[in-house]
């Protein structure tokens, strides 16, 4: 049951990749009030993982204006499954294949302020091969970090991305 009653939904802006809308709500209390809703498809984000190291990506992040290192992870336009969608990340960023997807747990990315959710899969039985980056990952590179390697990084705020940073905890729920 909803806290927040939605009274009217109008969009405000559409791509390929989000939409945005306004809701008209109401509070328990009766109180009325707006929310603004950025909406976009769920991702996967997958932890390659050889049992000795972690395979990352790094790219431009435009809205920053910097480079960064993350787990590989995305969206899809079509409707698939999340270890699907993890497979597919997977082998277009890295050109890596795994045997083995395992699903560690659930991020809801913003959740004040997006609908978006991501899936985090360790991925392990890696075969390498080669990389289908989409047009917008074209700076993108990967490399292996041990895991002294990634802890530094994220110490040292290398890593900063939040859902990096999330899935990298539920691993060590995992795995201590």
């Amino acid at each position: 049951m909803s806290v927040i009653e939605r009274l009217a939904t109008r969009e405000i802006y559409r791509n390929s990749w989000l939409s945005i809308r306004e809701d008209d709500i109401r509070f328990p209390d009766g109180t009325p009030g707006i929310y603004s809703v950025v909406d976009k498809p769920d991702y996967a984000l997958v932890m390659p993982y050889d049992g000795d190291r972690f395979r990352l990506v790094e790219q431009f992040r435009y809205p920053l204006g910097v480079r960064c290192w993350e787990f590989p992870q995305g969206t899809a336009a079509e409707d698939l499954e999340p270890a699907e969608l993890a497979e597919r990340e997977l082998r277009e960023e890295t050109g890596l294949r795994a045997a083995s997807f395992e699903a560690l747990g659930r991020i809801d990315t913003v959740p004040g302020m997006t609908s978006q959710r991501g899936w985090v899969f360790l991925a392990t039985g890696i075969v390498e091969g080669e990389h289908d980056r989409e047009p917008e990952e074209q700076d993108m590179r990967d490399a292996w970090f041990t895991r002294d390697d990634v802890e530094q990084m994220i110490r040292s705020g290398v890593i900063a991305d939040a859902q990096s940073l999330a899935a990298y905890s539920l691993f060590l729920l995992r795995r201590p």
